[in-house]
C-alpha cells in the first residue's frame, strides 16, 4: 500500500464522545429494557446515549486485552457505538479502520439495519496507558478485538438476525481480515475500495494503473506538472516553507527537513489527484511549461499536494496507519519514471519515512498473503466494490466462487458506492446484500 493522506471520508468522526454523551429523547420501555441489558454486559460500559433519526445511538467502551494471546499483559478501553433500532433487524458492523465514526453506511441504509461502529485499536483514545506496544497492533489482534464485540453484543439480538460487516478502504481491509479469522461472526461482508497488497515486492499493477487511468492527455499533463514541481524546487520550496510556517507545521520528528517533506508531497500528488478527484478535474491541470510559480503552487495545493508533518503523523494522528503499512499492510513503491534526474531522495517513498523513529519497523507480509489466499479460495458471501479511477482500487481482492462478487464503479474514485453502479449491477448487488441479510 502506498503512502497518502488518509481519506477524510474514512477518518471523519461524525460523532465525538462529547456529542454522544448528549441527553437523548425520553426512551420507550423497550429501549430502556434494551439499555439495561446493554449495561449488564460484562466488560462493556455505556458512556453516553443520544438520538439519531428517532433511535438511540449508544456510545460504548469495552475492556480489551492488549494481547489476546496473553490476557495478563494488560488491558485498554476500546470505543465503539451501537445505533439500535430493533432486536429483530439485521446488524451491520462498520469497521472504519481508523478513529471512531458512526456515520450511516450504505448497507445500513439499504437494510434499515442496526449499526455497530468501532474504533481500531491504538487509534484515538483507544490505547493502553503508558507506552503503546506497537507490535501488538496487528490484523490478528484487531480481528480478535472485533470478535469480542460481536460476542458481547450478539445476545441482545434475536438468533434469526443476520450480521454483515462493512468498511471502506482500510476499513474494508479490516472487515475482510476479521472475517478471515472469525468467519462465523458474519453472514456476509461488503468491502469498499479495499486494497490488497498481497505481494509487497510487486507494484506492477499500480504502475499499469497510472499508464491507463483517464486520458493520455490528462496523464501527460499531470506527469509534467509533477516533474515541474521538482524542476522548480529552488523557487517553490520557499513557498512550501511559508505554508509550513503559516500553519505551524514541523518535520523534525518524521520526514526530517522541509526539503524531504516537499519531495514527499510532490511524489504523492498524482495519486491524490485521482484518489479524490475525477476526470472532470483534468481540464484544470495547468500547462507545466508556461504556468507561473505562484499559479503552479496554488493549483498543486488544491489538487493533491498534501503536506505530511509531525503533528498529523505521530501516534495521535495517522501514524498508527503508517505503522501498520510498514509492518503488515504493505505499500506501493512507485518508480516515478517521469521524475528521473530531479529527485533528491530515491528511497523516501515508504511508510517508515513518515513515522517517528520509535514507531518504525520491518515488514512481514505472511498474514496478508494468507488472507488473500483464503479470500480467493475459501471465503463465502463476500462482495467487493471498487472505483475504476481509484489508485487504491488497482490491487484488488479476488472473490471466491462461493456466492461472492466484485463490482467496479465506472469513472469513480476512492468514494465508490453501490448506488453509482450501472442500474443492473446496482440492483444485483443490492439483491445479494438483502438476501444475505434475510430480507
Amino acid at each position: 500500500m502506498r503512502l497518502r493522506t488518509v481519506p477524510t471520508l474514512l477518518l471523519s468522526a461524525a460523532l465525538t464522545a462529547g456529542a454522544l454523551a448528549a441527553t437523548a429523547a425520553p426512551a420507550s420501555a423497550a429501549d430502556r429494557s434494551f439499555e439495561d441489558r446493554l449495561r449488564a454486559i460484562p466488560g462493556v460500559s455505556v458512556t453516553g446515549v443520544t438520538d439519531k433519526e428517532g433511535f438511540p445511538l449508544y456510545s460504548l467502551a469495552i475492556t480489551q486485552p492488549v494481547d489476546h494471546n496473553d490476557p495478563a499483559a494488560g488491558t485498554f478501553q476500546q470505543r465503539f457505538t451501537l445505533w439500535h433500532k430493533s432486536a429483530d433487524r439485521p446488524v451491520v458492523f462498520y469497521t472504519g479502520g481508523y478513529g471512531l465514526s458512526s456515520s450511516t453506511r450504505e448497507p445500513t441504509a439499504l437494510l434499515d439495519a442496526n449499526q455497530l461502529s468501532m474504533e481500531h485499536r491504538f487509534f484515538g483514545p483507544s490505547v493502553p496507558a503508558g507506552a503503546t506496544p506497537w507490535n501488538k497492533m496487528t490484523v490478528q489482534q484487531e480481528a480478535a478485538d472485533e470478535h469480542a464485540v460481536v460476542q458481547a453484543v450478539r445476545p441482545l439480538y434475536e438468533k434469526t438476525s443476520k450480521w454483515l460487516a462493512t468498511g471502506g478502504s482500510k476499513g474494508g481491509m479490516t472487515a475482510t481480515y476479521h472475517y478471515r479469522f472469525y468467519p462465523r461472526d458474519y453472514d456476509g461482508v461488503v468491502a469498499y475500495v479495499a486494497p490488497n497488497d498481497a505481494n509487497n515486492d510487486d507494484d506492477s499493477t499500480y504502475e499499469r494503473f497510472f499508464t491507463s487511468v483517464g486520458t493520455q492527455q490528462c496523464r501527460d499533463a499531470l506527469a509534467a506538472v509533477q516533474r515541474e514541481m521538482l524542476v522548480r524546487r529552488d523557487t517553490l520550496l520557499p513557498k512550501f516553507e511559508q505554508t509550513a510556517k503559516d500553519e505551524g507545521y514541523t518535520f523534525t520528528e518524521t520526514l526530517g527537513t522541509t526539503d524531504r517533506a516537499y519531495e514527499f508531497a510532490v511524489l504523492d500528488q498524482v495519486w491524490n489527484f485521482w484518489q479524490s478527484g475525477t476526470a472532470a478535474d483534468c481540464p484544470t491541470v495547468p500547462d507545466a511549461k508556461t504556468v507561473s510559480d505562484d499559479a503552479l503552487y496554488a493549483w498543486s495545493l488544491d489538487h493533491g499536494l498534501s503536506v505530511y508533518e509531525d503533528s498529523t503523523l505521530g501516534a495521535n494522528g495517522s501514524g498508527p496507519y503508517y505503522r501498520q503499512a510498514a509492518a503488515q499492510l504493505g505499500w506501493a513503491d512507485l518508480k516515478f519514471k517521469n521524475l528521473k534526474g530531479v529527485r533528491h531522495y530515491p528511497d523516501i517513498y515508504q511508510p517508515n519515512s513518515v513515522l517517528p523513529e520509535g514507531m518504525r519497523t520491518t515488514y512481514d507480509g505472511t498474514a496478508i498473503k494468507g488472507v488473500d489466499k483464503w479470500v480467493r479460495n475459501d471465503s463465502r458471501r463476500m462482495l467487493f466494490v471498487y472505483g475504476q479511477n481509484d489508485p487504491w482500487s488497482a490491487e484488488q481482492f479476488t472473490p471466491s466462487a462461493h456466492d461472492s462478487y466484485k463490482y467496479v464503479v465506472p469513472g469513480s474514485n476512492h468514494g465508490a458506492r453501490i448506488a453509482a453502479l450501472p442500474a443492473d449491477q446496482r440492483d444485483a448487488a443490492t439483491a445479494t446484500i438483502r438476501r444475505w441479510a434475510g430480507k
